[in-house]
C-alpha cells in the first residue's frame, strides 16, 4: 500500500529520504477526539512497509476544537528513528508496521 503523493511531504532522515503524509480531514474518531491522530510515512524511491504511527495528541482537525500539538517534521524524523530501532524494513515488501505513541492520551467522554 503506498501512499497518496498528493499532500505528502518529503523529509530526509539520516541521509535516507522519506515521504509522510497527515490526514487532512480527520477520522470520524479523530473528529469527535475519540482516538487519537495518525500519519503514515514510507521510503521515497522505494516504498514497500508503511510505517503508521499513533500520537498522543487528538487530530489538529478535530470537531470539538480540542486543542492539538502540531505533527512537525522533527516528531516524523524521531518517530522514524524510533520505528528503525524497533525493526522497520521501509523497503521490505509487507503490511504496515504501527508505532504507537498513544501513551497519555485522553480520549473525549
Amino acid at each position: 500500500m503506498a501512499l497518496v503523493r498528493k499532500g505528502s511531504r518529503r523529509i530526509v532522515v539520516d541521509g535516507v529520504v522519506y515521504r509522510w503524509r497527515l490526514r487532512g480531514r480527520p477520522t470520524y474518531f479523530q473528529g469527535l477526539t475519540w482516538s487519537p491522530c495518525t500519519f503514515a510515512v514510507e521510503h521515497a524511491d522505494n516504498p514497500g512497509m508503511p510505517l503508521v504511527v499513533t500520537t498522543d495528541q487528538p487530530h489538529p482537525n478535530n470537531w470539538l476544537g480540542r486543542a492539538a500539538e502540531p505533527v512537525v517534521p522533527s516528531g516524523v524524523a524521531a518517530a522514524v528513528r524510533l520505528a528503525l530501532r524497533e525493526g522497520w524494513t521501509p523497503t521490505a515488501p509487507g503490511s504496515a508496521f504501527h508505532l504507537d505513541q498513544s501513551a497519555g492520551f485522553t480520549p473525549s467522554s
